[in-house]
């Protein structure tokens, strides 16, 4: 099974606010970038993965995230998060109806693609299924098989809603890269203990990054 992964972007000037104890304003943008472009690769490196679609409107992105191999799909409905999400995966079947289609957050800077792929192929299983973020309270990737929608519903307390919204959670072990999502100090802090892709560790090489002991 191949997977087409969806990837919702907001414009960079806007991205990571939570960010703002670790990094300075100028900053988050190019970190936003740089998770995503991370991101990007990974996924488009995995075995399981045919393409990647970017839902966003940010000039920036698009051409950065274009240049590696992503599809552009312009955010035009405006209507946030899973608006984007669903805009970018009915594009996606507009082309390709039997499409399996996977919504993936843009935040996973140490993203490996071994571990993405074991997460698609066991989602197979399933006619939607989810993966839990680190903090077990949101969601870093939603999957759709063919003719099933994606129906997302990300955002605070996503776990508890895809779960009621009848997909199956995927508990699987040793897929931390997959579920470590960046938000705030503390995740860009595990993140980089992970292992963080190139773009990443350029940005962040000049962020003063203490440890839980010495803060």
């Amino acid at each position: 099974m191949q997977w087409t992964l969806v990837i919702p972007l907001k414009p960079l000037a806007r991205a990571k606010s939570r960010l703002a104890d670790t990094a300075a304003n100028g900053l988050r943008p190019s970190l936003a970038l740089a998770f995503a472009q991370d991101t990007v690769a990974a996924a488009l490196a995995c075995p399981v993965v045919m393409d990647v679609a970017v839902v966003t409107d940010d000039e920036l992105a698009a051409h950065e995230l274009s240049a590696l191999g992503a599809r552009i799909v312009p955010d035009t409905r405006a209507g946030g998060l899973n608006a984007a999400l669903a805009h970018g995966a009915t594009v996606v079947r507009q082309d390709r109806p039997g499409a399996a289609v996977a919504a993936l957050n843009a935040d996973l800077p140490a993203l490996r693609p071994p571990e993405l792929s074991r997460v698609l192929t066991a989602a197979t299983e399933f006619p939607r299924a989810f993966v839990p973020d680190a903090a077990e309270v949101g969601t870093t990737l939603l999957a759709a098989m063919p003719g099933r929608d994606l129906r997302p519903a990300f955002g605070a307390g996503s776990r508890a809603r895809h779960r009621v919204s009848g997909a199956t959670e995927l508990l699987l072990a040793d897929v931390d890269s997959v579920r470590q999502d960046v938000d705030t100090g503390d995740d860009l802090r595990v993140a980089l203990a992970l292992g963080v892709g190139p773009y990443t560790a350029v940005v962040s090489a000049g962020l003063l990054m203490p440890g839980p002991e010495s803060r």
